[in-house]
């Protein structure tokens, strides 16, 4: 590797002779210190929606090319079309699959296809004269920039936007039919929005048999997946699937429960030690799984299962089960009596609908056989054993985020060898730079993934890589086009947040740094984000504790100057699973008391984001840990945190006036930390001359 004056990811470090890592120098205490350099939306509840009045998105920025404009309303008329042969007066098109899940195969993207809105989380309100999108504050920029004059923008949370519930009632004259395809809300979504609706006397409207944006997407819709499925080691997996029926038909027999009705991907993968390549950057497939005390079946379209796949899975006791044959299995076990257990912030509104309603015939029949005294009936004991939903929590949602040994093993080295990648990216990128070599950001993501797919067990992006040099810095999500991105700028920060798919375990790490001379106010801001980091991974907490409560650990430096971000702070994520997993999180939306447990995985990714100027925000992975200390109050544990994620931190965007010697003492450990770990890739960094504290 050539040896580079490195302005970029520095650890701040010392001057031994060729290492050029430790260094001393005077902290802001004057001692000398050695210092070594990730769904609700959030509502509002509003009175009257009357007064309210919400710009089109045209009126927010510049208009966009016409052909873009004309398309969306060709599809809209299109879908608008179809309202009277099918008896709506509005139709809601949310952003998920039958699933719940956040990425969806490209076939199902239905909301991304009506409005031309790529973010993953948006919900598209169509009615006969209107067409409305809400998103959360991670993607308002984004939206405002994809959404043609035809769309009003509904920015979620801000003061004064009506929820998708109260602009239908504001919107539709009384007894309104409003349609949706019940096989892409949860159960508990679709009873809100009825509910909601109902008190302006409108009716929603399941509609099975068709999707109307299907209908109007008609051949040019892709096809759905046909990838094959594999059998994820048990060296990675740490639990047999035999194991883990176990202990879950434990808890179906605990509660009463004679079967279980599963539909989160992830849940159904980590259970049978299974993954696909479905869904991009999860390692998923389509699939409903049923685990009955006796047997389980699966469902899925079986060009999928090969004979591995087919020999573990009659080894596990599981049958095979055609994908589009769930509906009919439920309504087989609910006239079998069958009480299942149902999550119904999961599992799709088509699925509990459909149990409920062979229930009812169950009851109706019954109620038949008991007047006329039949022999069924006296077998039947009456009303006592007859189905009912038992409606729950999944029990898989907790199992799963407890990592055990071996995946939290798979999930270190992972890190490590993710690490290098990084490393030799970042020495790369900056190479180029300095050679005044033109790099966009599609470029410079699609490079990245070229070092990390050199790495054993890799097989996958996480998510689309967030590549955003200045003003794109600041769109939370931002996802770079090859005919709009920009080209990196020597006088602009970058924001780079990625991650990969390993066999082994699941990355995702944010760095921001700046390869010219950051002004004094993106360093003033790039500290207070660093501080927040620091602060929360530094956190001792008693057990038991939600994740919400250390959310302001990391916003607090932030807040001192009447900033903040709209964002929550950390995520759950999985074990060579999906990048974002429940039920854990950091968040300042408090709804989530799942307390934080050892094992689970989270995110720490404070930020800061200025439009149209730039984005910061630093990302690591941590593990949730049991700490020793010296006192235990009430005799509770307390718990604190483990690092996953080792890649220097930019020293030359740290205001050093603001740091506590504590805090540098932090930078000092991650730093001599990350080089132990993953001595190669940070010598390469070190011997280039990264971290040198003449560039401060």
């Amino acid at each position: 590797m050539h040896s580079l004056s490195s302005h970029l990811t520095r650890p701040l470090s010392s001057s031994f002779s060729h290492f050029r890592f430790l260094s001393f120098f005077h902290s802001p205490n004057s001692h000398p210190k050695t210092f070594s350099i990730s769904q609700k939306l959030p509502t509002f509840s509003i009175r009257s929606c009357t007064s309210i009045s919400a710009k089109p998105s045209s009126d927010l920025r510049p208009k966009r090319r016409a052909a873009a404009s004309d398309s969306s309303d060709a599809k809209l008329r299109a879908l608008r079309n179809l309202f009277p042969g099918v008896g709506i007066d509005a139709y809601v098109i949310p952003s998920q699959d039958a699933h719940q899940s956040e990425f969806i195969a490209e076939c199902y993207m239905r909301r991304t296809y009506i409005s031309g809105f790529t973010g993953s989380a948006g919900t598209a309100v169509v009615t006969k004269d209107k067409a409305a999108l809400w998103t959360d504050g991670r993607y308002f920029l984004q939206a405002e920039k994809q959404l043609s004059s035809s769309w009003i923008l509904m920015r979620a949370g801000n003061f004064g936007v009506p929820t998708t519930i109260e602009w239908l009632n504001d919107v539709l004259a009384p007894g309104g039919r409003v349609g949706i395809d019940p096989f892409l809300f949860s159960s508990d979504a679709a009873e809100e929005l009825k509910q909601g609706i109902a008190k302006n006397n409108h009716e929603l409207v399941f509609l099975y048999d068709k999707n109307l944006v299907d209908e109007i997407w008609k051949d040019s819709r892709p096809e759905p997946p046909n990838k094959p499925i594999r059998v994820h080691e048990l060296r990675y997996a740490g639990v047999d699937v035999a194991s883990k029926l176990s202990s879950l038909r434990n808890e179906l027999a605990a509660a009463g429960s004679s079967a279980i009705v599963i539909s989160m991907l992830d849940e159904i993968a980590w259970l049978l030690n299974l993954r696909g390549s479905d869904v991009p950057h999860s390692p998923v497939m389509y699939a409903y799984l049923i685990v009955e005390l006796d047997k389980a079946k699966l469902f899925v379209d079986t060009p999928k299962v090969g004979a591995e796949v087919l020999g573990h899975l009659e080894n596990a006791g599981i049958e095979l089960r055609p994908y589009d044959s769930i509906l009919s299995e439920v309504e087989s076990l609910a006239a079998k009596g069958a009480k299942i257990w149902l999550d119904a912030s999961s599992v799709n509104a088509a699925i509990v609908h459909t149990y409920n309603t062979a229930c009812e015939k169950y009851y109706e029949s019954l109620e038949i056989k008991r007047k006329s005294k039949t022999k069924a009936y006296e077998d039947s004991n009456g009303w006592s054993e007859g189905p009912t939903g038992m409606y729950r929590v999944s029990p898989i949602s907790l199992a799963k985020s407890l990592k055990n040994d071996a995946e939290l093993e798979g999930m270190r080295n992972c890190h490590l060898r993710d690490a290098a990648a990084l490393t030799q990216f970042w020495v790369w990128i900056e190479e180029q730079i300095n050679k005044n070599v033109k790099l966009t950001e599609v470029e410079v993501a699609e490079k990245l993934l070229e070092f990390r797919s050199t790495q054993p067990g890799f097989l996958d992006t996480s998510f689309d890589t967030i590549s955003g040099s200045g003003a794109n810095g600041a769109i939370i999500h931002y996802k770079p086009e090859p005919d709009s991105c920009s080209v990196l700028d020597k006088k602009k920060l970058f924001l780079l947040d990625s991650g990969a798919q390993y066999v082994d375990g699941t990355t995702d790490i944010t760095r921001t740094v700046h390869f010219g001379e950051p002004t004094a106010r993106q360093k003033d801001c790039f500290t207070r984000v660093l501080q927040g980091h620091i602060a929360l991974d530094q956190a001792v907490f008693p057990e038991n504790t939600p994740g919400f409560v250390l959310d302001a650990f990391a916003r607090s430096f932030l807040w001192k100057i009447g900033l903040d971000y709209r964002h929550g702070t950390g995520h759950g994520v999985g074990a060579a699973l999906n990048v974002h997993e429940g039920p854990q999180s950091i968040s300042f939306r408090y709804g989530n008391t799942t307390p934080l447990q050892s094992g689970m995985i989270v995110s720490n990714e404070p930020g800061y984001y200025e439009d149209h100027a730039f984005g910061i925000r630093i990302e690591n992975l941590l593990v949730v840990k049991e700490v020793d200390t010296p006192n235990r109050f009430g005799g509770i544990e307390y718990l604190g945190f483990e690092k996953l994620t080792f890649v220097p931190i930019q020293a030359k965007l740290i205001e050093l006036s603001l740091l506590s010697a504590a805090e540098f003492d932090w930078l000092n450990d991650y730093h001599s930390q990350g080089a132990h770990r993953s001595h190669h890739c940070w010598m390469v960094l070190l011997v280039n001359g990264f971290g040198t504290t003449q560039d401060l």
